[in-house]
């Protein structure tokens, strides 16, 4: 195997300029206008055959090998989040209230890097690189709007990648999981209209806080009573919104939250407990309630030859990193919507280091990486994408 890892160390400075510009200049979802600019011609310089404005601000570009044979998408995500940044970073964000707080500009930065590695290979793989570089991920369907616009076609891959940088977990770890790795997502809202009234004189009214209040308990039997203990769900309530003065009760209170399953079943049982509860809750407590449940990605899934085979890869490349190939998440990922249709592994790799403080969460205002991961990552994703291309 080439020492893929030793090449991406060389372009270190390349990938670690490239994800600070990007870090310092965040975009929201499907109005990464300046990514996308950047990316585009970074890839029009290698000579590259490159298509804008897929799925609004996507960029699509091909790696042509020395003949014919399979089709290898690689994906990449570029929105940012509307967080005010915290980290007193010299290269934090300059736009006001935005700020890459998912490590969106690394994958940015890693995929114009693999670009760059694999081109320089071309004359040493069969088949076609297909780069995917991602809008909206952050639940703006990004993804389905890429895949409308046919990023799956002309030509259609045969396998599919991708990688996230991951705080959860430290330099030197690495997450290659078979089967379902991130849940399916859903989010819901919930009306509750009640009858207002006098703070002093409750039994006048209605109160839609109360019936809020015994929703936020009930529904967490959902998971603590109605799923096997063996299987996994969340339903978490993250917003409640009523009233706006000390001695009124309001007349409306306003729930949302998101719901998070792995297996359709499990997805099907929480769904049907959830409206049964929200509506019977409310009634009991005089209120009629009005639910909204939006789907936002499926569950991501691995398959599980594809996995196996970037795990031999990553074995072979890392041989001292700690390969996980168990650990999944809760978290959601519309990436979702390529394995879907099309066989493909989504990888996770360790970037947090708590002796530089680099262990905030995602989508926190303090989020930042260790960034000696950059050609870690890479390394990864070419020596990955070259085994398929040769197989």
């Amino acid at each position: 195997m080439v020492n893929f890892l030793d090449e991406a160390q060389a372009l270190f400075n390349y990938t670690r300029q490239r994800r600070r510009d990007f870090h310092m200049h965040p975009e929201i979802g499907l109005k990464e206008v300046r990514s996308a600019g950047i990316i585009a011609k970074e890839l029009s310089n290698l000579g590259l055959q490159v298509k804008s404005g897929v799925g609004q601000t996507g960029v699509v570009a091909l790696i042509e090998g020395r003949e014919a044979g399979p089709v290898v998408l690689l994906r990449f995500d570029m929105d940012a989040l509307p967080v005010l940044e915290q980290t007193g970073a010299e290269y934090a964000s300059v736009n006001a209230g935005l700020m890459h707080a998912c490590g969106h500009d690394a994958h940015m930065a890693i995929g114009l890097t693999v670009a760059r590695l694999l081109y320089d290979h071309r004359s040493e793989f069969r088949g076609t690189v297909k780069l995917m570089f991602q809008p909206g991920e952050e639940g703006l369907g990004g993804a389905e709007l890429m895949i409308t616009d046919g990023v799956l076609r002309d030509p259609a891959p045969d396998i599919a990648l991708a990688m996230h940088v991951w705080n959860e977990k430290p330099v030197g770890w690495i997450g290659i999981v078979p089967g379902p790795v991130m849940a399916a997502a859903d989010i819901f809202s919930i009306q509750i209209t009640g009858k207002g009234g006098h703070g002093a004189s409750p039994y006048l009214t209605h109160d839609p806080i109360l019936a809020a209040s015994q929703l936020v308990s009930a529904l967490q039997g959902i998971v603590a009573r109605n799923v096997p203990p063996l299987k996994t769900a969340v339903v978490t309530v993250a917003a409640v919104h009523a009233g706006d003065a000390f001695n009124v009760i309001p007349a409306e209170a306003l729930l949302k939250g998101t719901i998070r399953t792995f297996e359709s079943e499990v997805r099907d049982l929480v769904l049907k407990r959830f409206h049964e509860i929200v509506v019977n809750v409310a009634h009991a407590m005089q209120c009629e309630a009005e639910v909204e449940v939006k789907s936002i990605t499926p569950a991501v899934i691995n398959d599980p030859s594809v996995t196996a085979k970037v795990q031999q890869v990553a074995g072979e490349l890392l041989p001292k990193d700690e390969l996980d190939f168990s650990s999944v998440t809760m978290g959601s990922e519309d990436m979702a919507f390529v394995l879907q249709k099309i066989p493909g592994c989504y990888i996770f790799i360790g970037t947090a280091n708590t002796e530089k403080h680099l262990d905030a969460p995602h989508h926190s205002a303090k989020f930042d990486i260790d960034e000696s991961i950059l050609p870690k990552a890479v390394g990864l994703m070419v020596a990955s994408a070259m085994e398929f291309l040769n197989d």
